[in-house]
C-alpha cells in the first residue's frame, strides 16, 4: 500500500506560499490537518485534530510537520496508538523560550498546554531539520530536541524559520527527506 503524507501545519495553519502548502500540491497521496475553528491556541485541540486526521487514513503514513506542528507531533506521540512510518520535523518552535512579537507568549503557551516540551524518544523514525538562525528556536535547542527524540538532525543552514517571511516558498529538500523516511522501513528486513 502506498504511503500517505500528512501535513501538520503550525499555529498559523495554512499559508498559500508556504513550502508545506506547495508540497501538498505536488504529492500524489497527501492530506493536511485542517485548521481549527475554535480553541486555536489549545495544544490538546491541535493534538486531537492531528489524531482525527490520522484516523481517516488507511495504510502507512509519513508526517510532515513545521514549527508548532512539530510540537503537536511530539505531544501526540506520547499517547499514539497508530503506527507511523516516519516524520519530517522542520523548524521546531521552541515553546519553552520566549518568542518575538507577535507570536504567543510563553505564559499563553503554558496556559494552553504546550509546556513542557515532551522529551521522550519518538516511537517512529524522524528527521529534524533545523536552521542556524531560526528566531523561534536556536540551533542548539533544536539539536537537543533531535537528540531526545532520537531524530536524525539535519542543519539546513541560515534558513530563518523556513517560512515565507524568511524567503522560503518551495523547499525541494522536503521531498528527499520524505522519500528517505518512506524507504527506511521498506529497507529493513522483515
Amino acid at each position: 500500500m502506498e504511503t500517505t503524507v500528512l501535513i501538520v501545519p503550525g499555529l498559523r495553519d495554512h499559508v498559500a506560499e508556504h513550502w508545506q502548502t506547495l508540497l501538498a500540491a505536488e504529492l500524489p497521496r497527501v492530506r493536511t490537518v485542517p485548521p481549527l475553528e475554535q480553541d486555536r491556541l489549545s495544544c490538546a485541540a491541535r493534538v486531537e485534530a492531528l489524531d482525527r486526521a490520522l484516523s481517516t487514513i488507511e495504510g502507512p503514513v509519513v508526517l510532515v510537520a513545521h514549527s508548532a506542528g512539530v510540537m503537536m507531533v511530539a505531544h501526540w506521540a506520547q499517547r499514539c496508538r497508530r503506527a507511523i512510518k516516519g516524520a519530517l520535523l522542520a523548524a521546531p518552535a521552541d515553546v519553552e523560550t520566549p518568542f518575538p512579537a507577535p507570536y504567543p507568549t510563553t505564559e499563553e503557551l503554558r496556559a494552553h498546554g504546550w509546556l513542557p516540551i515532551p522529551r521522550a524518544r519518538l516511537p517512529f523514525p524522524s528527521i529534524l531539520a533545523a536552521s542556524e538562525n531560526d528566531p523561534l528556536a536556536s540551533f542548539d535547542r533544536a539539536a537537543g530536541l533531535a537528540r531526545d527524540w532520537g531524530s536524525r538532525l539535519v542543519n539546513i543552514g541560515a534558513a530563518g524559520h523556513l517560512n515565507p517571511a524568511s524567503g522560503f516558498g518551495p523547499w525541494p529538500q522536503a521531498k528527499a527527506f520524505i522519500d528517505e523516511l518512506d524507504r527506511e522501513l521498506a529497507d529493513q528486513p522483515g
